[in-house]
C-alpha cells in the first residue's frame, strides 16, 4: 500500500494556524483577554448552574445592573481604577441584596419583585451618575466593558476573585444542594435558616459579577454566567457534570468570541456573549437531552404493559 498523505492540506493547516493561534502568539492583549475569559468561566460556571437550579436566572441579571451605582462612584472617585470600581460595585450589589431581602421579608412583595424594583432604581442611578460626571465613552466602557483592554492588574484581580468564588462555592455546595431540592430540610434537620445561605450565595454572585464587569461590562457579564449554564442542561444531568459542561462552554465561548471579534473588528464583549448564544442554540437543537432533538427522533414501537 502507498503512503497516505496528510489528513489536511498544508494550506489549510497554515490558514488554521493564522486564524486560531497567530492572534494569541503575536499579541499580549489577546493572551490577557483569553486568560480573563478562562478565569471568568471557572468562576461563573458553577454559580450560573446554581442560579438556574434555584430558578433565579433573572436575579443574576438584576444583580448585575445593581452594581452600576457603586461602579460609577468608584469611577468618579479614582477614574478607571479597578480596585475602586470593584469595591464600589461589590458594596452596591451587597446593599441591593440586603435591601431587597429585607423588603421581601417585611412587606407583601415577593423576592423577585423586590429585586426588580431595586435593580431598576440602581441602574438608573448609575447611568445618571456616569452621564452627568463623565462622557459617553466612559458610560459605554462601564456598560459594555472591553476585554481586549484588560491589563495585568485587572487580570490578577479577576483571577483572584474567581479563585475565591470557587472556594466559597465549595463551602456552600452542600447547603445549597439541600436547599435547592428541599427548602425546608436545613431548618428541620439542622435548625439553620436557609436565608443565611441564600444571602451568602447572592454575595458570591455579586462578587463574580464585579470580577467580570471590567471585561464584559455591567450589562454583558451576566451572559457569560447564565448562557453556558443553561446550555449545559442539554448535555448533562448530574450536578458535577452540569458545572463542568457549563465551565467548558463558557471557555469555548470566550475563545471563539475573541477570535471572531479580533478578525472582524467587532466589540469583544458582545461577540463573546453572541458566541455563547450560538452554542446555546446548538445545544438546544442537537444536545442529547435537548427537547427539539428528542422530539423528532424516531422511536421504536411502544410496548403495552
Amino acid at each position: 500500500m502507498g503512503r497516505r498523505g496528510p489528513l489536511l492540506p498544508d494550506g489549510v493547516i497554515v490558514t488554521l494556524y493564522e486564524y486560531v493561534v497567530d492572534p494569541f502568539a503575536q499579541f499580549a492583549f489577546m493572551r490577557r483577554a483569553l486568560a480573563a475569559c478562562l478565569a471568568l468561566a471557572l468562576g461563573c460556571g458553577p454559580i450560573g448552574v446554581f442560579l438556574m437550579l434555584r430558578r433565579m436566572s433573572l436575579m443574576g441579571d438584576a444583580l448585575s445592573h445593581a452594581l452600576l451605582p457603586g461602579v460609577a462612584l468608584g469611577f468618579l472617585w479614582a477614574g478607571f481604577s479597578l480596585p475602586a470600581m470593584t469595591i464600589g460595585g461589590f458594596v452596591a450589589g451587597l446593599g441591593v441584596v440586603l435591601l431587597a431581602g429585607t423588603a421581601a421579608r417585611f412587606t407583601l412583595l415577593r423576592e423577585d419583585a423586590s429585586f426588580a424594583s431595586f435593580q431598576l432604581i440602581s441602574m438608573a442611578l448609575g447611568v445618571l451618575i456616569v452621564s452627568t460626571k463623565g462622557s459617553n465613552v466612559n458610560l459605554m466602557h462601564i456598560l459594555f466593558g472591553s476585554v481586549l483592554a484588560v491589563d495585568d492588574q485587572s487580570l490578577l484581580v479577576t483571577a483572584a476573585i474567581a479563585s475565591l468564588s470557587l472556594l466559597l462555592m465549595a463551602f456552600l455546595y452542600r447547603p445549597l444542594i439541600m436547599d435547592s431540592f428541599d427548602p425546608g430540610y436545613l431548618q428541620r434537620a439542622h435548625g439553620v435558616s436557609a436565608a443565611r445561605w441564600q444571602l451568602l450565595f447572592l454575595a458570591v454572585v455579586a462578587m463574580d459579577l464585579v470580577a467580570g464587569f471590567q471585561s464584559m461590562g455591567a450589562l454583558m457579564v451576566v451572559g457569560i454566567m447564565m448562557l453556558p449554564a443553561i446550555s449545559a442542561r442539554f448535555w448533562a444531568r448530574e450536578m458535577w457534570s452540569l458545572m463542568a459542561v457549563g465551565m467548558f462552554l463558557a471557555m469555548l465561548a470566550g475563545f471563539l468570541g475573541l477570535l471572531f471579534s479580533f478578525h472582524h473588528r467587532l466589540p469583544s464583549g458582545p461577540a463573546i456573549i453572541l458566541t455563547a448564544g450560538v452554542l446555546h442554540i446548538f445545544s438546544l437543537l442537537f444536545g442529547p437531552l435537548g427537547v427539539v432533538r428528542t422530539r423528532f427522533i424516531r422511536r421504536g414501537p411502544h410496548r403495552r404493559g
